[in-house]
């Protein structure tokens, strides 16, 4: 099960556990520097998935967010990438909607499958709030869901691109239909950061001539709906 099919997870590691204060100290972290506004972490685990569990960080004054997509028995370590000032602006205005996750309750309290436990949590100096939940109907936490999901999925597309480009060129254009699929989906919310991969792919004759066209169709296509 991908994580951009999934719709919740089970959350099998506390915020407290030794797993997030590895992460937390991580060389992304670590090097962060500090910041007085508010951050914004989403994290899910689903066992027996891949990936078995994912967590994003966001902040409201800065480009800078971390990621984690891994299975439970890999080494913990967040990475770094961006998110847009647009796209941060509309995950903490509907995170405001929610009241910053105090006193929300957002399950569906409904006899459904255990589809898992999903956790958002505001943070903002001595300030912490968090909400779990299952499954929701609620439309501000679907949206900033689909929105988090989204972004762990364009990180996920990445990361295989990156490998393909590393270890197995022909196997790349199946990794740039992958990342077609999402698009046509619109599942991801930024695909202009896939765009210097995305050309390095197209410049370089070591790929096969398929999937060269195929990322040169793809950037030019992201470069038109930017």
């Amino acid at each position: 099960m991908t994580c951009a099919a999934s719709l919740a997870v089970s959350f099998a590691v506390p915020w407290g556990s030794n797993a997030f204060a590895s992460a937390s100290a991580s060389r992304a972290t670590r090097s962060a520097p500090a910041s007085s506004g508010a951050k914004l972490t989403f994290r899910r685990v689903f066992k027996s998935s891949t990936p078995e569990f994912i967590e994003i960080s966001v902040r409201e004054d800065s480009d800078d967010a971390t990621y984690e997509i891994r299975q439970l028995d890999d080494d913990a370590g967040a990475a770094k990438f961006e998110v847009s000032s647009a796209l941060r602006s509309k995950m903490f205005a509907l995170a405001q909607q929610l009241n910053r996750f105090q006193q929300q309750d957002l399950d569906v309290h409904r006899k459904i499958a255990n589809l898992g436990e999903k956790t958002f949590r505001w943070e903002q100096g001595s300030e912490s709030h968090e909400v779990k939940f299952n499954y929701t109907l609620n439309a501000s936490a679907s949206q900033l869901l689909q929105i988090f999901e989204g972004l762990a999925r364009q990180q996920e597309l990445l990361m295989l691109l990156e490998r393909r480009m590393k270890y197995d060129r022909l196997g790349i254009n199946d990794a740039l239909l992958q990342f077609e699929t999402e698009l046509n989906r619109k599942l991801l919310p930024e695909p202009e950061r896939a765009l210097p991969t995305l050309d390095q792919i197209a410049g370089d004759s070591r790929f096969i001539e398929i999937g060269r066209q195929r990322a040169r169709n793809l950037a030019e296509r992201i470069r038109h709906q930017s």
